[in-house]
């Protein structure tokens, strides 16, 4: 019974020290090869911190990023913000990117052609428009946003194209060569302007809506104590650390589900003039 009795408790005492395993993915916005480069020293960070294993998951698409975030697989997620309020009832954001050219936001800015006779937002009603994808921040949703305060539904009043493999360098082409009378791309990508085409050749003619930078969230089940313990380290980053670097970004800063209460509901502010360099 003695020898019984003492297997039970290591058996109990095994099971009590096995820690849970976490899991960690991003949004697929890149090739699964590039993904786990970027979120492997985050996942390794953290298991430090949490003195538990924390496992890389690639998923193949944002619908399904979507589902494994909801259904509570994934327990520790990063995505863009139109993401994030697509699975905030299960995930509540507890750090904010921030990158030195924008801080903790970003807005798009709608391309043309030089020679196009488009010069404002309000004449993009009936046109036809190359964006990186409806699910797309910078490249979609910040426009979208300030279009509908000028009473343009984009869906209805214009013809959207998709820019191959969702690049903010092919939505540049399309404008570029004619296939769409402008463009829908992140205010930073302005940059590759110059790298793919004529810079000359092409104008920025409206910046749009500011948006919350991407969000790093965590399941709401999750014992406070774990939430608070990812939220501390993260924040704590800095820049030169792997877990940062490898995201491409510079830092973590609080945050707050509201952040991204722009992304639900209709904004007040009008369109922003872009830097025109």
């Amino acid at each position: 019974m003695r020898k019984i009795l003492c297997l039970l408790l290591a058996s109990v005492m095994h099971t009590a020290v096995v820690a849970e395993t976490y899991k960690l993915s991003m949004l697929p916005r890149y090739s699964p090869e590039e993904i786990h480069n970027r979120i492997k020293p985050l996942a390794d960070y953290l298991a430090t911190v949490l003195n538990a294993p924390v496992e890389v998951i690639i998923t193949t698409d944002f619908d399904s990023y979507i589902k494994k975030l909801n259904s509570g697989e994934i327990a520790i997620g990063y995505e863009n913000p139109y993401v994030y309020t697509q699975i905030s009832e299960h995930h509540e954001a507890v750090a904010i990117t921030v990158k030195s050219q924008e801080g903790a936001k970003f807005r798009g800015i709608v391309i043309t052609r030089a020679d196009s006779p488009i010069t404002k937002l309000t004449q993009l009603r009936g046109k036809t428009i190359s964006i990186v994808s409806l699910t797309s921040a910078g490249g979609y949703l910040s426009q979208n946003i300030s279009l509908k305060e000028l009473g343009i539904d984009l869906k209805k009043d214009s013809v959207l194209i998709e820019a191959a493999d969702n690049k903010q360098e092919n939505v540049i082409f399309n404008v570029y060569h004619g296939d769409a009378d402008a463009g829908f791309i992140r205010e930073s990508a302005k940059e590759m302007i110059k790298e793919y085409v004529p810079k000359q050749q092409m104008r920025i003619i409206a910046a749009t809506a500011w948006l919350p930078n991407w969000a790093l969230s965590v399941r709401r089940d999750l014992p406070q104590s774990v939430k608070t313990d990812i939220q501390n380290a993260v924040l704590g980053l800095k820049s030169y650390e792997k877990a940062i670097s490898a995201l491409k970004i510079d830092a973590f800063q609080k945050a707050d589900d509201s952040d991204y209460d722009i992304l639900r509901e209709k904004p007040s502010e009008n369109p922003e003039e872009p830097d025109k360099e």
